[in-house]
């Protein structure tokens, strides 16, 4: 299974490499850049507001639990890694919704 160069299969783990655009008009997956998975979200960076609304919509687009994924890098930078601990390989499988 080939991924997008934004994903990295770390173990029974997935990692998504995104840049955060906090503070869009609307949530959205924009799609690549370069290695990171670009991604807008309405709400503001402050309090991690914009982490959690890239989580929800992260959870949607791959079709799992909010639960099982986790901001490992970069709370407070635009260049965030977020892990997908369970399911990950059926994670992988919607990566091409992604792109």
């Amino acid at each position: 299974m080939s991924l997008p160069a934004f994903m990295i299969l770390r173990g029974e783990d997935l990692e998504i490499r995104v840049k955060a655009v906090p503070g869009a008009k609307r949530d959205e997956i924009a799609g690549p850049l370069g290695d990171r998975l670009k991604i807008r979200v309405s709400q503001p960076p402050e309090g991690g507001r914009a982490n959690e609304a890239i989580r929800t919509l992260l959870a949607k687009a791959l079709a799992v639990g909010e639960r099982d994924i986790e901001l490992t890098q970069g709370p407070t930078n635009p260049q965030k890694v977020f892990r997908v601990r369970a399911g990950a390989a059926r994670a992988a499988e919607h990566a091409a919704s992604l792109a």
